[in-house]
């Protein structure tokens, strides 16, 4: 019987890992729905790429870092370069989801810095965080997690994150907020007074079925995060479904009451805000409670938002607020609602909440502050923003060389050969010709 539980385990976890990978998937269309289809193609292979990336990063050495036997609960020191045809498979398949965390955390940075960032500079970026960032603070908080311990200095204090609100998400989004402080708005994001620009998305179906792919994704995120199939996996997913619901339902109503309408990108940032806020206490908060938590991440979401627009923080997706504000919002919460039995951590209501204040305070210095030192002197020799030019061409022809065309019906150059529209996103466009095919090009 024993040997039955452990490869229905095995199984669950297996099966949990594909569903948080789908996530890749849904970060890849949001990104690419939410920006212009100029960059799209970049948009997309930054996703693949920075998974690959990880993959590899975490594998030599993040994985060692965040598991590995602990120096003094700061980081791990054994475990890099694991052959997993001598580990059992408990452990392979913690391996697994645990990589696909680490994947989802980078990914974050994706969306936020889209349309203006080197390719080469991004992926840099995504060695540091996967390399270093992120199972540094990993092993602070999970360290130990695998066996059943707290070896990380937070959660030896009782710092509780069971999901990743702030391992996860909120690294993501510190990480995401240096960058954009280095590399500066999109060009023509802002007016010369400040005033803010709306850059057209190039499809909302797309970005609308992202959301519903990452919706799928985190019912294995935080289903999975109990390791094995019991009791609690049905409550967990259940509190994850209806704080994404609230937190939708809530950014819509905000946005209905501010502007008289429903606004399509809030609302899927207020469900993926709904999500993120519930990640870190979906185990030991009632349902009412989680419905209350997603709905206070969506409505942080859209205000989040709100926040960067006025100091002219340019966040092509809403990844910030999604993930940083939610995510500050979700930790904090599972002090203030967490049932103190289910924590298990011996510590009273106020001591909770300081110790989830700890952490976040802990997550923003760390990330914060080592990813902007650290990609400043990386912006030094290998800049980390594209030309100014290429940014107006679009990322997709400059970093990649590649180009979306399709014909424009009916309309022929005077040689009769096809008009091909080409990632344009203004109307201020001329014919220019490559070859036999004549391309709309902005000017």
């Amino acid at each position: 019987m024993p040997d039955l539980q452990q490869n229905i385990d095995f199984l669950w976890i297996l099966i949990c890992s594909v569903l948080v990978f789908i996530m890749q998937a849904g970060f890849l269309l949001l990104e690419t729905g939410l920006t212009r289809r100029k960059n799209s193609i970049n948009v997309a292979i930054k996703n693949l790429a920075d998974f690959c990336v990880t993959t590899v990063m975490f594998w030599a050495v993040g994985f060692a870092l965040m598991f590995g036997a602990t120096r003094a609960g700061w980081f791990g020191d054994t475990g890099f370069l694991v052959d997993f045809s001598v580990r059992d498979k408990m452990f392979s398949a913690f391996f697994l989801f645990q990589v696909m965390f680490c994947g989802a955390a980078v990914t974050i940075m994706s969306g936020a810095i889209a349309e203006r960032m080197r390719f080469s500079s991004y992926l840099i970026a995504a060695f540091v965080v996967s390399g270093l960032i992120y199972p540094v603070f990993g092993h602070w908080a999970w360290g130990g997690v695998d066996e059943g311990a707290t070896n990380g200095w937070l959660n030896s204090m009782g710092f509780v994150d069971f999901a990743g609100s702030s391992v996860v998400h909120s690294v993501g989004g510190w990480v995401s907020l240096a960058v954009l402080l280095i590399i500066g708005p999109r060009s023509g994001r802002f007016a010369p007074d400040g005033t803010p620009r709306r850059i057209r998305p190039s499809s909302l179906p797309t970005a609308t079925l992202g959301v519903v792919f990452l919706f799928v994704g985190w019912l294995g995120f935080n289903g999975g995060s109990t390791l094995a199939l019991n009791e609690q996996v049905a409550h967990i997913i259940l509190n994850t479904v209806i704080a994404g619901s609230t937190g939708a339902i809530s950014a819509g109503l905000l946005g209905q009451a501010v502007q008289n309408r429903l606004n399509v990108t809030q609302f899927m940032n207020g469900c993926l805000g709904g999500l993120v806020a519930v990640t870190a206490s979906c185990f030991a908060v009632t349902t009412p409670v989680a419905a209350l938590i997603g709905l206070v991440g969506g409505m942080i979401a859209i205000l989040v938002e709100e926040l960067l627009e006025y100091y002219r923080i340019d966040d092509a997706v809403g990844a910030i607020p999604v993930h940083l504000g939610a995510g500050i919002w979700g930790t904090l919460a599972v002090g203030l609602y967490g049932d103190l039995d289910i924590l298990g951590t011996g510590l009273s209501r106020l001591e909770q909440i300081g110790v989830q204040l700890t952490g976040i305070a802990a997550c923003a210095v760390w990330t914060l502050g080592v990813t902007y030192v650290l990609l400043t002197i990386v912006n030094r020799v290998h800049p980390l923003r594209v030309l100014v030019e290429h940014e107006g061409v679009g990322l997709n022809i400059s970093e990649h060389g590649e180009l979306e065309d399709y014909e424009i019906p009916g309309v022929t150059t005077p040689e009769g050969m096809p008009i091909l529209h080409s990632n344009t996103d203004t109307d201020d466009r001329s014919l220019a010709s490559d070859g036999d095919v004549f391309h709309v090009a902005e000017r």
